[in-house]
């Protein structure tokens, strides 16, 4: 598969060969939503936490006596059934991650390459070489091209001038190539891949 590759000035700057072992793959939505369920709840916090009875502060002391009041036994107000007493089997701190294939994510993300790949939204760039770091000047580049949502992966690190006049700039996302994951690249409707990135990619996913 050749793709057209273009730089910042929407200017044509040769073609390039796309690996159809990584680029051109059959869409398959199961992989996809696993991957993504994957990278989302490795993400999730889980520091929500309640308090147990042994937490609340009330007095331990016996509310009232046993027998004779005509009313429920109790022993001390922090029982979960009074206003501000323990929560009963709350949620506590966790990890809600789970464990993946390592080829199911490879896999994962050879597939949301391949569905940019094949639906026309993935565009490669020359480089991200800029000489000095404005975000007006990248801004107008972007907006000349059509890109609206766009994540940029470069190289093994990112141009630091086209990192800064990005920072700004909404709705775009730049990672370097070992942080390229599925759930980013789904997420923005163009897929911009320097030359670069490319080769790195091509070789991490070989």
């Amino acid at each position: 598969m050749k793709l057209d590759v273009v730089n910042l000035q929407a200017g044509n700057a040769g073609e390039v060969e796309l690996n159809e072992a990584i680029f051109g793959l059959e869409p398959r939505a199961d992989i996809l939503h696993r991957v993504v369920r994957w990278q989302r709840a490795k993400a999730q916090a889980g520091t929500h936490k309640v308090k147990t009875r042994s937490e609340t502060s009330y007095s331990t002391k016996k509310i009232y006596r046993q027998k004779g009041t005509g009313g429920a036994r109790h022993g001390d107000r922090n029982a979960p059934i009074f206003r501000k007493g323990g929560v009963y089997k709350g949620p506590t701190p966790r990890s809600h991650a789970f464990d993946l294939p390592k080829k199911i994510r490879a896999l994962g993300l050879k597939l949301a390459l391949s569905a940019k790949a094949g639906s026309g939204k993935l565009v490669v760039l020359d480089t991200t070489e800029m000489a000095e770091a404005k975000t007006a000047i990248l801004a107008k580049a972007i907006k000349d091209m059509g890109w609206k949502k766009a994540l940029v992966i470069d190289g093994a690190e990112v141009n630091e001038n086209f990192a800064r006049a990005a920072r700004n700039l909404e709705g775009v996302d730049v990672l370097p190539s070992i942080g390229a994951n599925v759930y980013d690249i789904l997420r923005r409707d163009t897929l911009v891949i320097t030359r670069a990135g490319l080769e790195a990619l091509e070789a991490r996913l070989a």
